[in-house]
C-alpha cells in the first residue's frame, strides 16, 4: 500500500492515495499506521478518495482510529499533496470534508482554507474553569491562561473534547496548546487555532476582520474571522517523504 507522510506546522498525517475507493480502512489499520514505534507515525490518517460528485474527499481518521469530521492543518496538507502529485493545479480547489465543502487556495509556500462559519455555543466546563465553546466543524473548548508553558503535561486521559489552552503575547497575537480528542496534545491544530482566535476576539472586543498571528508548538499560523462570519486559516503544508506499507 502506497503512502506519503506530510504535515502543517508539525501536526502530521500518513496520506493514503485511494482514488478509486477501494482501500477499507479499518480502525486496526489506522492505529497501526499512525503507531509512532511500529508504524508509520502520525497524528492521523488522510485517505485519498473521489468523490461520486467529482470533487476529493478528505477521509480524516484520528490516531486511534475515530473518525474526525475536519482537520484545518490536514486539509491543507491534504491539498499540498493534490497539487504535488499532478491531481490538481495550483490555485483554488473545493475539498469535500465530513465539515462541508472547504475552499482552498495552494500558494507557494503556504495554503490558504475557508474554515467555514464559527458557531459559539455555551461556556463548558474544561478543569473546573468556565472556557468558550466553539464548533468548527469540530467541536473545542478554548480556555485562556496566563502561560501555556506554565500547564506542564497536559492530561493524557482527556478523550471528549478538543481543548486550546491560549495565551496573550501581543495585539493580535496570541500562543497556543491543545489536547486532541483521540490523540492527545500535538503540535498543532488548524481547528483549534481558529477556535482560539474566535474566542480571543469575543473576550477581548476586537473587531472581526482582523488577522491573529497564532503560535503553536510546530509553528505559525495566521488566522482571521471575518466579518462575514467565516474563518480563514493559513499556514504552511508539505509533504516529506512517500513509501510502500508492508501489512505484517
Amino acid at each position: 500500500m502506497r503512502f506519503l507522510k506530510g504535515h502543517g506546522t508539525e501536526n502530521d498525517f500518513v496520506v493514503l492515495p485511494d482514488v478509486d475507493d477501494r482501500l477499507q480502512l479499518t480502525g486496526e489499520l489506522v492505529r497501526a499506521l499512525c503507531d509512532r514505534r511500529a508504524g508509520i507515525g502520525g497524528d492521523g490518517i488522510l485517505r485519498v478518495v473521489r468523490g461520486q460528485d467529482g470533487l476529493w474527499f478528505m477521509d480524516y481518521r484520528n490516531a486511534d482510529g475515530s473518525i474526525a469530521e475536519m482537520c484545518g492543518n490536514g486539509v491543507r496538507v491534504y491539498a499540498r499533496y493534490l497539487v504535488e502529485a499532478g491531481l490538481e493545479s495550483e490555485g483554488h480547489l473545493q475539498l469535500r470534508t465530513r465539515g462541508g465543502i472547504k475552499e482552498v487556495d495552494v500558494k507557494d509556500g503556504t495554503v490558504l482554507v475557508d474554515m467555514g462559519p464559527a458557531v459559539v455555543g455555551d461556556p463548558v466546563d474544561v478543569d473546573g474553569m468556565p472556557a468558550t465553546a466553539v464548533d468548527m466543524g469540530n467541536p473545542h473548548a478554548v480556555l485562556h491562561v496566563a502561560s501555556v508553558e506554565a500547564l506542564g503535561v497536559l492530561d493524557p486521559d482527556r478523550k471528549d473534547l478538543n481543548v486550546e489552552y491560549v495565551e496573550d503575547v501581543a495585539d493580535n497575537h496570541i500562543r497556543m496548546r491543545v489536547h486532541e480528542r483521540g490523540v492527545g496534545e500535538t503540535r498543532s491544530c488548524g481547528t483549534g487555532a481558529c477556535a482560539a482566535v474566535v474566542a480571543t476576539v469575543l473576550r477581548l472586543g476586537i473587531p472581526r476582520g482582523t488577522a491573529f498571528t497564532v503560535d503553536v508548538p510546530g509553528g505559525r499560523l495566521t488566522v482571521t474571522w471575518r466579518e462575514d462570519g467565516h474563518v480563514s486559516l493559513e499556514g504552511p503544508a508539505v509533504i516529506v517523504a512517500e513509501g510502500d506499507w508492508h501489512d505484517a
